[in-house]
């Protein structure tokens, strides 16, 4: 049994009867739901940022995220199918975090265990890019192996500082777990300026590379078509051209559209099982752009696997 997580404390937007937002059905802490489909859990962790040496921030992620998400409505043109499912989506609340990263790692693994082994799909709200690993661990409480796909700007296999992880090593720690953890990786969105040629190299010996400037609809609808395995996919905003509200801003990266393309094509998919967002910080979005993004970003995750029945 996973140990409690905590309440989000974000409430629902006051809004008239008939403008339900989504709000309306993930605020309640007391709400219950028999045999959800979906779980949404909150890691509330920057010290995988701050260890990489980025600027922290991305702890206040999951917070900001729910602000943004609650206050969205239903999409109107899919309502009965996209109802149904939040009538069957909880909101879990966020994994405690203490600042010690590998036990809070372990924390959002039994979290992420638990709602795999009830048959949810979680959807895990970052929080640095060390979420990722702790995620993926989650996987090993139900003895299935996993494949990794990343959209992202950076490859985020980096060596350990120290003998301890970061939030540009989860995938490397994935894919050299001494249980067999991963079975391969796609780095998707990867900006040739981020990415050293070693990390590069050391991802085409467990995957696939997939620069950001070959991506267009098409590419991405194949990406997701090819897959074929139990598949856990991490969308870091980063990846997104302009986007000054998270731990590491850039540009040249894929357009919004492009990016919410993807979020609905891979939750539509059966292969996917789990999904998260990082690398949000709030403190650096000045106009809530960057987590109005997040948040949309989940909407599709909604809205694709609201489809899987369709």
């Amino acid at each position: 049994m996973p140990p409690p997580l905590d309440p989000h404390g974000v409430p629902a937007p006051r809004t008239f009867p008939t403008d339900r937002r989504l709000g309306h059905w993930l605020a309640d802490p007391a709400r219950t739901v028999d045999a959800p489909r979906v779980m949404l859990i909150g890691f509330p962790s920057d010290s995988g940022v701050t260890r990489n040496g980025g600027r922290p921030g991305a702890a206040q992620g999951p917070t900001a995220l729910r602000e943004a998400l609650y206050r969205m409505t239903p999409d109107a043109r899919c309502l009965a199918r996209f109802t149904a499912l939040l009538d069957r989506t909880l909101d879990s609340g966020d994994v405690p975090v203490s600042g010690d990263l590998e036990q809070d790692q372990v924390r959002l693994a039994e979290a992420v265990g638990a709602a795999l082994a009830s048959g949810a799909v979680p959807i895990v709200l970052g929080g640095g890019h060390e979420t990722a690993y702790g995620h993926a661990l989650g996987y090993l409480t139900t003895g299935r192996r996993v494949s990794l796909l990343n959209w992202d700007a950076h490859a985020d296999v980096r060596t350990l500082v120290d003998g301890r992880g970061h939030s540009g090593s989860p995938f490397r720690q994935a894919l050299e777990h001494a249980s067999g953890l991963a079975v391969s990786y796609t780095a998707a969105g990867l900006l040739p300026w981020r990415v050293a040629s070693d990390h590069a190299a050391y991802v085409e010996a467990h995957g696939a590379v997939v620069w950001g400037s070959d991506l267009d609809a098409g590419r991405i609808d194949h990406l997701v078509d090819a897959l074929d395995a139990p598949t856990y996919v991490s969308f870091d905003l980063d990846a997104v051209d302009g986007v000054a509200g998270v731990s590491a801003p850039g540009v040249g990266g894929m357009a919004a559209g492009l990016w919410l393309h993807a979020a609905e094509a891979c939750a539509r998919s059966r292969h996917v099982t789990s999904l998260d967002v990082v690398e949000l910080s709030p403190p650096h979005d000045a106009d809530g752009r960057a987590a109005t993004l997040a948040a949309l970003t989940v909407w599709h995750m909604l809205r694709g696997l609201s489809e899987r029945d369709a």
